[in-house]
């Protein structure tokens, strides 16, 4: 018997869920749930309804697990608690920095609940903490570095869509090299996060927004730019199409460290990711934790 799965927003990690459904045999999709006028999002899988998300209680029995797809920047932080009083779910929120707030929020209501919630499935946070966990439990006498991209992060992309004035963006995460080389030489160095990466991003105003403070408003938002050197360039929506309609993403995690009678020995762990689609390969890590 296959795990009747629903899909909650139906942008590109919705899209790339219902492509992994369609790759396991144990999964089959009842339902997509969003915020738009139903009649208007057409779907790959026949004979599968949309609802609007307003109605997602009507049809709690209907579905084993949830799978949220918004955004970490203002969707998840109240979507996924709101679900977890009605279903079993699963999301890929990705601020980092509060994660340990938002688990905390998605807890309780699951608890209160009798549902499971599993939150911040993904490459990183998902596969990468796992890879620094295991690197932490193999060589505890040591260091861990991450690094991501050059790619496409769809929470930086979606928190620069959400600022005042902006149309349409992209942001791309770029490692800097000189920091990853002097990782894999076995300097140990210690990096800040502005060392290790910078931020690129493509915006596309509207008509009439007022530049300066668009640039000002997203390299001073916290979490997401703040700590990074970020640049923004201003494009119209024809290039934005021609030269940034890809989702590629990708990443490192090395840990470093030593074992022997002095620590004299050295050693390295690197797992990385090249990623074609970053939305399709987070929504197969998501159903499969699904």
């Amino acid at each position: 018997m296959s795990i009747r799965i629903g899909i909650l927003g139906y942008g590109n990690l919705g899209k790339g869920v219902e492509y992994a459904i369609a790759q396991n045999d144990d999964l089959s999709l009842k339902a997509v749930f969003t915020r738009r006028d139903p009649s208007t999002v057409k779907i790959m899988t026949k004979d599968v309804p949309v609802y609007s998300v307003n109605d997602a209680a009507a049809h709690a029995s209907e579905i084993d697990v949830l799978i949220l797809c918004g955004g970490s920047a203002n969707d998840l932080p109240v979507q996924t608690p709101e679900f977890a009083k009605l279903f079993n779910v699963v999301d890929s929120f990705d601020t980092h920095a509060r994660i340990p707030e938002h688990f905390a929020n998605v807890d309780k209501a699951a608890k209160e609940a009798g549902k499971v919630g599993i939150i911040s499935i993904g490459w990183d946070p998902g596969l990468f903490s796992l890879i620094r966990m295991y690197g932490n439990a193999v060589l505890p006498e040591g260091n861990d570095y991450t690094f991501w991209g050059k790619g496409v992060s769809q929470g930086h992309s979606d928190a620069i869509r959400r600022v005042k004035g902006v149309k349409n963006g992209k942001q791309y995460t770029i490692p800097v090299e000189s920091a990853l080389e002097r990782v894999r030489n076995g300097e140990n160095p210690e990096l800040t996060t502005r060392e290790k990466h910078t931020r690129e991003c493509f915006v596309v105003p509207e008509e009439g927004a007022d530049l300066a403070q668009i640039e000002k408003d997203i390299k001073t938002m916290p979490n997401y730019f703040s700590d990074y050197d970020t640049t923004v360039h201003f494009i119209t929506e024809e290039e934005l199409i021609k030269n940034h309609s890809g989702i590629p993403h990708g990443g490192f995690v090395i840990r470093t460290g030593t074992t022997g009678e002095n620590n004299q020995t050295k050693h390295a762990i690197e797992f990385s990711l090249k990623l074609g689609s970053n939305p399709e390969f987070t929504s197969s890590v998501l159903c499969a934790f699904a």
